[in-house]
Order: structure tokens, then sequence, then C-alpha cells
């Protein structure tokens, strides 16, 4: 049985981890407020908007405000990965792409998701300090998107009525 060589595997660990840093990790640059947004679906109050843009947007939006820690790998594939996760799930920036019934489910899922305190993640607010929601932006969230369901169900009910 061969002793393990610690130092061996340390450099190799270590020139593993340069070596990552040169992979290009591809970032979320686009337009968080494009012709796509939410805002072009349903009405977005400004206080709501506020709200998105600080705890919501860098994973749910065509546009990540990065930290400098992005550009350390393998740090950086973690964020691009949780980013590209959070737009799949739901992306603000494409809402008006979503079929109606998907936008009416995604509303419920932005009351559901708030109301059970699982958004915006524990380990984003763990250094985004400004992202935490307060008792009464999480309120203005859950109304809004309440309210902006009732307002597009009731504008399907009268496009299928034309």
């Amino acid at each position: 049985m061969k002793k393990l060589n610690f130092k061996n595997i340390g450099f190799t660990l270590l020139a593993v981890l340069v070596l990552i840093q040169f992979i290009p990790t591809a970032k979320n640059n686009g337009e968080a407020f494009g012709e796509n947004d939410i805002a072009h679906v349903v009405t977005v109050p400004a206080d709501v908007q506020e709200i998105l843009k600080e705890s919501c947007n860098d994973c749910h939006s065509n546009h990540t405000d990065y930290p400098w820690y992005s550009k350390v790998q393998p740090v950086g594939f973690w964020l691009n990965d949780h980013v590209n996760e959070g737009k799949h799930e739901l992306n603000f920036s494409e809402f008006a792409t979503y079929k109606k019934k998907r936008q009416l489910h995604k509303l419920d899922e932005v009351v559901e998701m708030i109301d059970e305190h699982e958004m915006p993640l524990s380990s984003y607010t763990l250094i985004h300090k400004n992202a935490v929601l307060s008792s009464e932006q999480q309120y203005s969230l859950v109304n809004w998107a309440k309210q902006a369901k009732v307002l597009l169900q009731d504008s399907t009910a009268q496009q299928s009525h034309l």
C-alpha cells in the first residue's frame, strides 16, 4: 500500500484551482427591463419594481449585478448555475413570452415563495443584506402578485368573450 503524499495532492489541487481561473463563464448581462418584461403584461408599481430589482432580479431577470468574487472559480461556476436555474424557474425579463396559464402559475408561485419565506434564498441574503425582505415588502409583493393575477385572469376572460 502506497502512502499518500499530501504535498503532491496539495500542489495538484492548487494547479487545478489556478487552471480553472482561465475557463470563461457566460455572464447574465442582458436587459433587465426589455420588451418582454413583466411590466408589459401587468402593472408593476414603482415600489414593487424596486423590491424586484433589489431582491429578485439578480437571479430572475436577464441582468445580474455580479459581485467581485464571481470572477473567482469555482464560485463563478456556482453563481452562474444558480442564476440559470433561477431564470429557468421565473424570468421577469421574459414574462411576456410565457403562455397565460404559465404566467398565472408563476404569480401563484411568487405568493407561495414569499409566504413560505423561501425567496429570496438565505444563501443570497447572507451576503446581500439589502435583499432581505421586510414584512412590509413581503406584504407588498404578495398583494401585487395576487392583484396582478386577478387582472390577468380578467383580461384573459374578456379576450375570450370577444
